[in-house]
């Protein structure tokens, strides 16, 4: 979802790495770019000089086009230097898709929270789930007709399954814990809203944050309800995020996310984000007010331009994100139509 860049970031590297190429962002960390075959066309990960070799942060998705690049790293810029581990920040298949493919060529240990490693095996070991009643029931209660919600829950749902399976064994991370990196002492923070138990990684010796997707500098992470949690308040945890790194982040900052280009200026992007879900809930209540209105009929209040299934998805659950969080704060009701979808009015 985009969101306005705030004019005090400033990019330190304009311009990315080819793909097979790596940037030294900083002193021992490499900043490489693997390719999606999305609209959001890539996704960075980073190395992390870990004694004689590199650790991984992020793999990247399980497909052809992202093993070859990674084959191009290994005999590229990487030879000569092993990788040490994997360091996976949470369990979107961009992420994670890669992590049982590299872990089992060369070997390496994974690092991950439980609840982003428990979710990426679901999705490994039992991928039809997606597609099972109560899930449907999510969609068209909500107002999406049968053709959407079928294209939703089959194509909109292809990403999902881009992966390269889990290795057996992981070791938990959670927040709070320090990982020891080539010397370097890495705080552990999590955040959630557009991932569960999202890890990010703070040097504050060095004023950097490893963000993932918790902050990027151009657009707002999805945050979106889940099927197996419809009446969640994802966009609540998210905003908390935002003010608890604001707190105990300094403004210059140097984050590292995890797709788009590296930048200063953490406490304007937290700002603006913050500012830009505002506006999107303030546009919902206005429509809301106008008539009651299914998450459905409100995804072209948001979103404007054409969309496949797989944005619809996205849109359509980032969409209910803010209907939930409106609801729990007592800016929208919702109440059940005789057609059997719910429907949300302003609140005074």
């Amino acid at each position: 979802m985009a969101s306005p860049v705030a004019p005090a970031l400033a990019h330190p590297h304009p311009v990315p790495p080819e793909w097979g190429e790596t940037i030294e962002v900083a002193p021992g960390i490499l900043w490489a770019r693997l390719p999606l075959p999305f609209r959001l066309n890539h996704v960075n990960v980073y190395l992390i000089e870990d004694g004689a070799g590199w650790a991984v942060v992020d793999t990247g998705i399980g497909n052809a086009a992202t093993k070859e690049v990674w084959e191009a790293l290994l005999a590229g810029p990487l030879a000569g230097r092993p990788l040490t581990r994997l360091i996976v920040t949470h369990m979107h298949p961009d992420h994670v898709g890669a992590a049982g493919w590299l872990a089992e060529t060369l070997d390496l240990p994974l690092d991950m929270t439980e609840t982003e490693y428990l979710q990426a095996l679901v999705l490994t070991t039992d991928p039809a789930s997606l597609e099972k009643d109560p899930y449907r029931g999510f969609y068209v209660e909500n107002g999406l007709d049968e053709t959407v919600t079928n294209a939703v829950m089959t194509r909109g749902h292809d990403y999902l399954r881009m992966l390269t399976g889990l290795p057996h064994t992981f070791r938990r991370v959670i927040a709070g814990d320090r990982l020891i990196i080539g010397g370097r002492s890495f705080h552990v923070l999590t955040g959630g809203g557009h991932a569960s138990e999202q890890m990010m990684l703070h040097l504050a010796s060095e004023n950097l944050l490893l963000s993932a997707d918790q902050v990027l500098p151009r657009i707002s992470p999805n945050v979106s309800v889940q099927a197996r949690d419809p009446s969640g308040d994802p966009l609540g945890i998210f905003l908390r995020s935002l003010r608890s790194l604001k707190s105990t982040m300094s403004a210059d900052t140097f984050v590292l996310p995890g797709h788009d280009l590296p930048f200063t200026g953490l406490h304007a992007r937290l700002d603006a984000m913050a500012q830009h879900h505002e506006e999107r809930c303030g546009e919902i209540v206005v429509a809301c007010r106008e008539a009651p209105r299914s998450g459905a009929e409100l995804v072209p209040v948001i979103f404007q331009r054409e969309l496949d299934a797989h944005q619809t998805g996205f849109a359509f659950s980032e969409v209910l994100a803010h209907v939930n969080y409106l609801i729990r704060r007592g800016r929208l009701t919702s109440a059940e139509g005789t057609d059997g979808i719910w429907r949300a009015s302003a609140v005074g």
